[in-house]
């Protein structure tokens, strides 16, 4: 008969991973605060989704379109209960992503469900030009 192993989840490699990572959090913001999206455009609107769960979207979210860019900013708060392991990342965290050409900033709307905020943007409409006929001349 074969005995199963068991092992202690808060082994020491978990933690070696965490404080090897710690300085470089600072250097490469990405590690430290990633906010995973999908973009796609469907219905004459570009949609991107964000995926920022644990958050109150009215007051820990905030969604910013420019020119030519959108900026989701989100903040999640830490409340410690008791002495525990947490891989959960708290703190501020943003990203910012260039806009089609076409899209229009002032057709914004932003929902938020089971922890994915979803940005719609309209795109703007407009009339295919048509074709012009250039003069080609000959040089001397």
């Amino acid at each position: 008969m074969s005995s199963i192993l068991r092992r202690d989840p808060k082994t020491v490699v978990p933690d070696l991973i965490d404080w090897f990572e710690a300085p470089f959090v600072t250097l490469r913001p990405y590690l430290a605060q990633p906010i995973r999206i999908e973009e796609y455009v469907e219905g004459g609107r570009y949609f991107v989704k964000a995926e920022i769960a644990g958050i109150d979207p009215e007051k820990d979210a905030e969604v910013t379109v420019g020119a030519g860019y959108l900026t989701i900013r989100a903040e999640r708060h830490e409340t410690v209960e008791a002495t525990h392991r947490s891989e959960f990342r708290y703190g501020s965290f943003t990203r910012s992503l260039s806009l089609p050409a076409d899209a229009n900033p002032d057709d914004v709307t932003a929902t938020y469900a089971h922890g994915i905020l979803t940005v719609s943007i309209g795109m703007k409409t407009q009339k295919p030009e048509s074709a012009k006929k250039v003069e080609i001349k000959a040089g001397t």
